[in-house]
């Protein structure tokens, strides 16, 4: 059970790691900092939607309306340290 949690908590970190550099390409990307007309941009773009798009999709799809405000990044990443947090303790007891 150790390795298999292990393995778990390292995919865990992947996917918090993928949703943050999402969450900050955004920001760069609505204010202007870099522009995805630049084929670098825009593959690394594509890569990191088609990534979060399957899990954000349900998300957005069951939380309210909050206007511009997307919400879904930031359950994901509290669903992440949760699940974290759980394996983690069940480890250790």
């Amino acid at each position: 059970m150790g390795s298999f949690a292990i393995i778990l908590l390292s995919f865990l970190s992947l996917v918090k790691w993928v949703v943050i550099i999402h969450i900050v390409m955004s920001w760069l990307i609505n204010f202007d900092v870099i522009n995805t007309k630049q084929n670098v941009v825009r593959a690394i773009w594509n890569t990191l939607e088609r990534l979060v798009e399957p899990v954000y999709t349900p998300i957005r799809n069951t939380l309210p309306s909050l206007g511009g405000l997307d919400l879904a990044p930031l359950v994901v990443i509290f669903g992440v340290f949760a699940l974290q947090t759980v394996i983690t303790q069940n480890m250790l007891g």
